[in-house]
């Protein structure tokens, strides 16, 4: 890791706007860091101006969406270490176009065999482990499924090879990229725990252990090998090879920088045997009818899609578009708190528990959780309904799930090409800097997936579909989406956030299907998240906003306004992007325009 020094205010403004380090004295490049793109040819959006340069390279070099998926993914692993890299896992949704068919890959990590459902129970004490000691530990890494993810879909989808379309990820960790605010941000949130290990100190701290200055330039050799040497043996560089040896060896003897954790860092148990046997599988999409549209997005171990699904069925028994505009946020809200309720009760790793899918997205049985609906807020907890028929009337099931603690720290990039071929892709190393552990002379951090199991059941009798056990995938709320009408592609979205994933991608199809807003709109628009919780997240600028304060006075809403220690970072939700169909061959792509510090959409011809 080398840094360039901050030169001055105008260059750290410069920087942040194009991503170019000062001292190369290269041109301004054509494209530009911008949220909103329209054009041809294919299109890129993601959180990062490079990574979706990668993305658009690839398309422009003759590979398709999933190819243009796969770079724009490895970019980010360089750019967004905290959030994305090979040491997570993810879920990605591809559309056909040929075929007008929609698949599924599951690369969500897996717990390792020794596993149980103590996994994170103090032997000590006979109690759950505090969350942090339990994240910041080789406990909480699972086996990582992104490298599998990427070689499989390019395998079985893509127009170039594997280590093709990892090339532009090697030139970015080679040239290095400038630090803007929204990764210092990331860095100052995360300090401790990339303090608490020395790879992770070293690769991505300075000298005294602090954040990287905005405007410095930071490089990554080590990233850069190791996507050179994936590129050139395949996955099982990971899998069954040294970078695999090497995972499984820090898990177990985690580094520490002695002085910065208040606890002992515990180990982890991940072996060479359990990285062999991993495998990122197909699975059938969820997919429910919607004004007209059909909805496709991910089934377990993602709740995603049956939530999203469940919260809509719930909708289209009513006229969000006639009602006004509070009475059909009111509804909103109250569609996903009962949805939450259900996935809290229902939804693990269907290789591991039975989910009752079929009735989760029945709308029979959304009828019969509607029906709760009244004229004013319900008070949560409210208890999960019965999802096996015969569906009678409005009852309850006898005791709540338990809730959870996912992290809300994710990427989402949605990728289109030429030929009508769509890729909306979720991934994550979970929390900020997911583990906080940083695998020697790789370049990359491991995730701390295993932590999104629930520690124990709420009660002892209660039934939990997502407690650990060996080899089972955590339940996520990864929320790739992919909108088909009369069969043919509509529009992708998708979001980073932990749970409020789930939400903010529900918001914004209601934005843009029901409200009439532009997909850029409906993506920019303030969000409020309700997750079965007494009090609704939101972000500053709608709690201060007048339906906000009608949903309160009229519907009994109450918010709690997101804030923190680091702002603006930590009052926002989600970090949506989406791309939508213009017809012949045109797309819209579309990114945040203020949260994270803005993101990048980009075309392959600007002009077309």
């Amino acid at each position: 890791m080398r840094i360039r020094p901050l030169v001055s205010l105008f260059t750290t403004l410069a920087l942040a706007g194009t991503g170019v380090a000062a001292a190369t004295g290269a041109a301004a490049p054509r494209q530009v860091k911008q949220p909103t793109a329209t054009g041809a040819g294919g299109a890129v959006a993601s959180a990062d101006f490079d990574a979706s340069k990668a993305g658009i390279a690839v398309l422009r070099g003759g590979g398709n969406a999933v190819d243009a998926a796969v770079a724009t993914a490895a970019a980010l692993g360089v750019t967004e270490p905290f959030v994305a890299g090979p040491g997570g896992g993810g879920f990605m949704v591809v559309y056909l176009a040929r075929e007008h068919r929609v698949v599924t890959i599951d690369g969500r990590e897996k717990c390792p065999a020794t596993c149980t459902s103590r996994q994170f129970i103090d032997p000590a004490t006979g109690k759950p482990l505090p969350f942090e000691e339990a994240r910041r530990s080789g406990l909480s890494v699972g086996v990582p499924g992104q490298v599998k993810t990427w070689s499989n879909a390019v395998r079985a989808y893509g127009r170039k090879s594997f280590g093709s379309d990892l090339q532009p990820a090697i030139r970015v960790a080679r040239r290095g990229f400038v630090i803007d605010p929204n990764f210092n941000e990331q860095e100052r949130i995360a300090l401790a725990d990339l303090q608490s290990f020395t790879g992770s100190r070293k690769l991505f701290l300075t000298a005294a252990g602090q954040p990287l200055p905005v405007g410095s330039t930071l490089k990554n050799p080590d990233l850069a090998r190791t996507y050179q040497q994936l590129a050139a043996h395949g996955p099982d560089y990971l899998y069954r090879g040294p970078l695999g040896a090497a995972v499984s060896e820090v898990v177990q003897h985690p580094p520490v920088y002695p002085g910065v954790a208040t606890f002992p860092i515990r180990p982890g148990s991940m072996t060479r045997a359990d990285l062999a046997a991993y495998t990122a599988p197909e699975r059938a999409p969820t997919k429910v009818s919607y004004r007209g549209r059909d909805i496709y997005s991910m089934p377990p171990p993602s709740s995603g899609g049956i939530t999203i699904g469940e919260a809509l069925n719930i909708l289209s028994g009513y006229d969000l578009s006639r009602e006004p505009r509070a009475q059909a946020l009111f509804h909103y809200l109250e569609s996903s708190r009962l949805s939450f309720a259900d996935r809290n009760a229902y939804i693990g790793d269907s290789d591991y528990v039975d989910v009752p899918q079929h009735g989760l997205l029945d709308p029979a049985y959304a009828a019969t959780r509607r029906c709760l609906i009244g004229s004013t807020a319900l008070t949560s907890p409210v208890l999960p309904g019965r999802p096996y028929p015969p569906y009678t009337g409005c009852t309850s099931a006898a005791k709540a799930g338990t809730p959870d603690n996912e992290g809300m720290e994710t990427n989402h990039l949605t990728v289109a090409d030429k030929w009508g071929n769509v890729v909306s892709y979720t991934n994550t190393i979970e929390q900020l800097a997911g583990s906080g552990i940083t695998v020697p002379h790789a370049g990359f951090l491991l995730n701390n997936e295993m932590t999104d199991f629930d520690f124990a059941p709420a009660t002892p009798s209660t039934y939990d579909p997502n407690l650990p056990a060996a080899g089972k995938r955590p339940r996520s709320s990864m929320s790739p989406t992919i909108v088909l009408r009369n069969g043919r592609f509509d529009f992708a979205v998708g979001s980073p956030g932990g749970a409020t994933i789930i939400t903010t991608v529900l918001q914004i199809l209601l934005n843009h299907i029901d409200f009439g807003m532009s997909l850029p709109a409906a993506i920019a628009a303030p969000r409020a998240s309700q997750r079965n919780s007494a009090r609704t997240d939101a972000e500053p600028a709608f709690s201060a906003s007048p339906v906000a304060a009608r949903l309160t006075a009229q519907y009994g809403e109450t918010f709690n306004t997101l804030t923190g220690p680091v702002l603006p970072s930590q009052s926002w939700i989600g970090n949506a992007t989406g791309i939508q169909s213009l017809g012949h061959g045109r797309y819209q792509a579309a990114a945040e325009p203020v949260r994270s510090f803005g993101g990048s959409a980009l075309v392959v011809d600007p002009t077309g």
